[in-house]
């Protein structure tokens, strides 16, 4: 069922253009707001039924879907023809009077009093994409249409809130936001997933992520976040993967492992509650059980790696999963996915194998094969939406894992130089905001988290 969904009433005007003119425009999402004023809408004809003398016209604007009922013997006989001569995603105006009916989904219907084609598509190069089904290949090759679906523009409107709520957050909790660069000399989490490029003769490399940078910025400021676009070169097909994405990252300095992983279920938190307090009708659209994120609340239940391990392993042993778990070894998809699904809510998992993370993590002092950071795994399968750790703030430790990960020493002098001078404990974490789109959504993949998804195999459109 399409999005605030209105019945409409449609009278042709003498003069199509008079009452257009004059009355105001609105939108769909805000006709609640105009009941018993004439208002105009702007939108598209996203689709078309009849029923013997009945025709039933969809229009969409981008806040909506609103259906119109128009009655042949209701309507002159151009006015009836004119209306069922239009095409899927015309350009449409439409005039009327705002009227409250129990009937309709949302409670209100609109008496048109003028409906006018800006733009006919016409029948002989007809809008590809119909109400039927199509392939997903079909559906991403004409990207740039599919995102008019009521679907997934609420899905995108959606990713818009996410990502506001993101920058809310920390703007209102004391954090700077200083961007990096986008152009880097160095890997930031491994150099396999880098894409290279050529700058003016000597190799760069697109960005990872943005953490290293803003260290720095958080010894000048205290707290900061950056938020932009990243990129892994990453050859994965998976479901949870794209080549580009976008990442907000907080770094805080004199914060410990524990002050960071309680900024991050605050955030999170934060971010889930202004989703459903502004996007009902749109998670109602996507078919989210919102029941489930209803429940995302504080504190996140929280595991060790090996607390983690030892669940999967007993999981194993009764048959839950097919593959045994290795200790010491990262944890997978399907790891992730049961671990996951024993909780209603996001889950933390710390302390992972030092040697299976990245080299600027802080060792746990109490066992030194340990790293403090932290994994979020979001519930229903979804996996990681947040990594994050303490940072090693010593010099000499810094500078042996750089040589330790064959990594050129050269590229990181001005990162040592965070220890050189002044150097305290601090933390931070990233999060992938495709990933959280899709977790909030309920999605299956996240190709539909983003207008343009970037893949191994998509760069058009």
């Amino acid at each position: 069922m399409p999005a605030r969904v209105f019945a409409v009433r449609v009278h042709w005007a003498k003069s199509p253009m008079s009452d257009t003119k004059s009355a105001p425009v609105a939108t769909i999402s805000s006709l609640a707001a105009h009941e018993g004023e004439v208002v105009t809408l702007k939108g598209w004809l996203y689709n078309i039924r009849s029923s013997g003398k009945l025709l039933f016209p969809m229009f969409r604007d981008g806040t909506g879907v609103i259906q119109g009922i128009v009655p042949k013997a209701a309507v002159p006989e151009e006015v009836f023809e004119r209306v069922k001569a239009l095409t899927q995603e015309s350009s449409v105006v439409v005039t009327g009077r705002v009227r409250a009916d129990k009937r309709a989904p949302s409670g209100f219907e609109i008496d048109v009093e003028n409906v006018e084609a800006v733009h006919l598509v016409p029948e002989s190069t007809p809008y590809p994409i119909t109400p039927k089904e199509h392939g997903t290949d079909f559906l991403m090759e004409h990207r740039h249409l599919w995102v008019r679906s009521p679907r997934q523009a609420a899905i995108l409107r959606i990713r818009a809130t996410i990502m506001r709520a993101a920058q809310e957050y920390f703007d209102t909790h004391g954090f700077v936001r200083t961007d990096p660069p986008i152009l880097t000399p160095a890997a930031c989490e491994g150099t396999s997933t880098l894409f290279e490029l050529d700058y003016f003769g000597d190799p760069a490399f697109l960005t990872q992520s943005g953490q290293l940078y803003i260290e720095s910025t958080a010894m000048a400021l205290g707290k900061v976040y950056s938020f932009g676009p990243t990129f892994r070169a990453e050859k994965s097909k998976t479901r949870r993967h794209l080549t580009e994405f976008w990442m907000i990252e907080p770094e805080v300095a004199y914060m410990d492992l524990e002050g960071d992983m309680q900024l991050a279920e605050a955030f999170l938190t934060y971010i889930v509650q202004r989703v459903l307090e502004l996007h009902q009708t749109d998670l109602k659209t996507v078919g989210r059980d919102i029941a489930k994120l209803e429940a995302i609340r504080t504190p996140f239940p929280r595991l060790t790696y090996d607390e983690a391990h030892a669940m999967l392993d007993e999981a194993f042993k009764a048959g839950k999963l097919e593959i045994p778990h290795q200790n010491g070894d990262d944890f997978g998809s399907p790891d992730e996915t049961y671990i996951s699904s024993q909780f209603d809510r996001p889950v933390m998992i710390h302390r992972y194998p030092a040697a299976i993370k990245a080299f600027y993590m802080q060792p746990d002092p109490e066992d030194a094969t340990k790293a403090l950071c932290v994994d979020v795994l979001a519930p229903e399968g979804y996996g990681e939406i947040i990594g994050g750790s303490q940072r090693i703030d010593s010099y000499e430790l810094l500078r042996e894992r750089i040589e330790q990960h064959n990594l050129p020493v050269s590229a990181f002098e001005w990162y040592l130089d965070l220890r050189r001078y002044g150097s305290v404990p601090h933390a931070g974490f990233g999060m992938g905001i495709e990933r959280c789109v899709a977790w909030i959504c309920g999605l299956e993949h996240v190709r539909e988290t983003i207008p343009f998804a970037r893949t191994l195999n998509r760069i058009y459109p």
